[in-house]
């Protein structure tokens, strides 16, 4: 990898994160980014992962998968390969500011742009806390420290200094989501011309089709009553397909399935892209997650109507903090606010 190569460097380290920075290059036109790749060990995101990767070199990248996570030994030996293009990088975009190795590669590079792709709703979240001079906690994980946070203070510390517009560097957030504006940081807005032109118009078909949900595997919500708001919804609404999520697990996948008595579907790529691709439902339910403000914009030329299903307080885990429970609230009312969708009251038990 030459010097003359290194003009955009991106990391992602999930699909979403992967697409996202497509559509970023779309819109910037940046004709060709060097994109690493830092998969988890979750087979399922590795396979959506190596489909996405492909799109991306189809689209005329050049991809890097990079190890990140395979053993003790494999963060060091990808620091000493990432250190060289990170160096030579002009313009640095990322997906998850929230992420510690990424706050890592941050720390040790003085880019002269930064880009934030959206990594779901995180994106509200890491506007609000930047704006506000606050650490970076993802909004479902307590913030206490903690021995291994207090250490790695100082690298967060270093990150969030180049997260910050300053002399000879900007910033940009590129989202699709509804995000406070910050002094000096460029807001983008991410309507996915790459998805919708890259898949053309899908097939709709009848009835409705449901979003899962990863709050219960995260301890967010309790697995008795999130199956019984997936099979009261499925009765009431003819839901016909319910889209897993990647990161819910196989045994609570098939009690749904038998429970709701509907087709559970693991995509193979980000829903966003499985539901331009077709077939989709003329109506999709979803809980309060990132595509109850990507699907509007993936589906704005089409007749597919998005709800948003409210939370019920009962659901929620002992563990689950005011905050968390408020955050997904203006998950949901932004969501109405921003682009019109119905919101289902939550199923009572």
């Amino acid at each position: 990898m030459s010097e003359s190569e290194v003009g955009t460097l991106a990391f992602a380290e999930s699909p979403v994160q992967l697409l996202n920075i497509l559509e970023w290059a779309r819109g910037a036109r940046a004709e060709r980014c060097t994109l690493v790749v830092l998969p988890p060990r979750d087979p399922t995101t590795r396979g959506q992962l190596r489909r996405m990767a492909g799109l991306a070199t189809e689209s005329g990248h050049e991809v890097r998968w990079q190890e990140a996570r395979g053993g003790a030994a494999a963060p060091t030996r990808a620091l000493a390969a990432l250190a060289g293009p990170l160096r030579r990088a002009r313009r640095l975009v990322i997906g998850d500011p929230f992420s510690r190795y990424l706050q890592l590669l941050l720390s040790l590079t003085r880019p002269r742009d930064v880009v934030v792709v959206d990594d779901g709703t995180a994106t509200m979240e890491f506007v609000s806390q930047l704006a506000d001079g606050e650490r970076l906690v993802r909004w479902h994980r307590p913030a206490a420290r903690g021995a291994a946070g207090l250490l790695f203070a100082p690298v967060a510390r270093r990150a969030v200094h180049r997260l910050r517009p300053g002399a000879g560097r900007t910033v940009e957030v590129f989202t699709a989501m509804p995000v406070r504006q910050l002094d000096g940081i460029t807001v983008t807005e991410n309507t996915f011309p790459w998805t919708r032109e890259h898949f053309g118009h899908p097939r709709v078909t009848a009835g409705a089709d449901l979003v899962g949900t990863s709050l219960v595997e995260t301890g967010v919500l309790r697995e008795d009553r999130y199956l019984a708001a997936v099979t009261d919804l499925a009765r009431e609404h003819g839901v016909a397909r319910y889209w897993a999520h990647r990161k819910e697990s196989a045994e609570k996948l098939r009690r749904l399935g038998e429970l709701a008595n509907v087709e559970v579907v693991r995509p193979d790529l980000p829903l966003e892209l499985v539901a331009r691709r077709g077939p989709i439902g003329g109506r999709v339910l979803s809980f309060p997650s990132t595509v109850v403000h990507t699907l509007p914009r993936v589906l704005a030329d089409t007749e597919v109507k998005v709800l948003v299903c409210a939370l019920a307080e009962g659901w929620f885990t002992d563990r689950v903090s005011a905050r968390a429970s408020g955050f997904l609230s203006n998950v949901t009312s932004s969501a109405r606010g921003v682009h019109g969708l119905v919101s289902l009251p939550a199923p009572q038990p």
